[in-house]
């Protein structure tokens, strides 16, 4: 197995010339960071080049690798979750959380995709009963949300992809822990798969 600071280089080297961060980085400039061995800075600049342009699922597991050996644990994660969403496609939403009075969540999530919760997206079963579907959740640009009626950007990893398909931006979806509803969503951006 290659050490962190190999596969950071090797994750540069699948990048076009061309590719840029949202904040203008470049390749070069990561090149740069590269010699001056800057790894956390690599690592971060390598995302954010990667959640603009695309990128393969080997680029995301270099960086989750890299980041697991960095003991970066939430790097890794993200990595992986990217690696996943260019497997089967990104559902983004922005999700508003019921307040705790109306039955909401009473105590803060995790924002790393660990949370699971139940999500009613239109589906039914073959005898028109509600069908709820699975997804992990993150949340952009916070470590954790809630409680209470908080509202952030989401990015969903579904159980099954396929059931998620006909979903597309300003549909509603609910979000379920229990019997009420605890998120209401409305989805922002669905893309495919880029494998």
């Amino acid at each position: 197995m290659d050490d962190a600071f190999t596969l950071l280089r090797q994750a540069v080297d699948l990048l076009p010339e061309d590719a840029v961060a949202e904040n203008g980085q470049t390749v070069g400039d990561v090149r740069d960071d590269v010699r001056r061995q800057e790894w956390e800075m690599v690592l971060g600049v390598l995302e954010e080049i990667g959640d603009v342009h695309p990128v393969s699922v080997d680029f995301w597991a270099l960086l989750a690798e890299a980041a697991r050996q960095m003991m970066l644990d939430r790097s890794r994660r993200w990595c992986e979750w990217r690696g996943w969403e260019v497997q089967h496609g990104t559902v983004r939403a922005t999700l508003s959380l019921t307040d705790t009075e109306e039955g909401g969540r009473q105590t803060a999530f995790s924002g790393d995709g660990q949370l699971r919760p139940m999500w009613d997206i239109g589906n039914r079963t073959a005898d028109g009963e509600r069908e709820l579907s699975i997804a992990r959740l993150w949340v952009e640009f916070e470590p954790e949300l809630g409680p209470g009626a908080e509202t952030a950007y989401v990015r969903l990893a579904p159980l099954q992809p396929g059931q998620w398909q006909h979903l597309k931006p300003r549909d509603v979806i609910f979000m379920h822990e229990t019997q009420p509803v605890a998120g209401i969503a409305e989805i922002i951006e669905v893309l495919p798969p880029r494998v």
